[in-house]
């Protein structure tokens, strides 16, 4: 099954949800801070953004792309934590494919998250060669998780740091 182009994608998007979990935050000797928040972004509506828009907020970074399994398979709780966050959380779900394979893999899945494709390098603290790669920013610009391959967003241990992070001070 996994040798047919047909059958591999959704079977490795369902071997990726099983075995997901909830992301764990960087120990604090380990953390790094994002100095430089300049990111040219260009939402897939074509409107341009810049993450120096979330500077003092909670932000969630997520690259990643269509034809990637452990991508699709960690969509669904991105999109449930998105839906319980998105007017207090920024979230950025950034993929450098064309503006179409996005929109209409949005479309197919009924997504509503906000999608944006990169017109320059990100922050060098925010370069990775690898899909998906998520990172959680507090609102002094800490980076408390940085965590590559599928995890399930929508755990109560997520949530719970969110809300613990909304209610800080900057």
């Amino acid at each position: 099954m996994l040798i047919i182009p047909q059958t591999r994608m959704p079977i490795q998007v369902f071997l990726q949800r099983i075995i997901a979990f909830s992301p764990s935050t960087i120990s604090e000797d380990k953390r790094v801070s994002l100095a430089d928040f300049s990111w040219n972004l260009r939402e897939v509506n074509g409107m341009s953004a810049n993450l120096n828009a979330s500077k003092e907020k909670v932000i969630l970074i997520n690259l990643w792309a269509t034809w990637c399994p452990p991508c699709v398979a960690e969509m669904p709780s991105l999109q449930a934590l998105y839906d319980d966050y998105g007017d207090r959380v920024d979230f950025y779900f950034v993929s450098n494919e064309k503006s179409e394979t996005i929109t209409k893999f949005l479309d197919k899945h009924n997504y509503n998250f906000p999608v944006y494709q990169s017109l320059q390098s990100p922050p060098s603290v925010l370069q990775s060669n690898a899909l998906p790669t998520t990172y959680l920013i507090d609102k002094k610009g800490t980076i408390l998780i940085n965590k590559t391959g599928a995890a399930d967003w929508n755990s109560k241990k997520m949530k719970a740091l969110l809300d613990r992070l909304l209610s800080e001070e900057n």
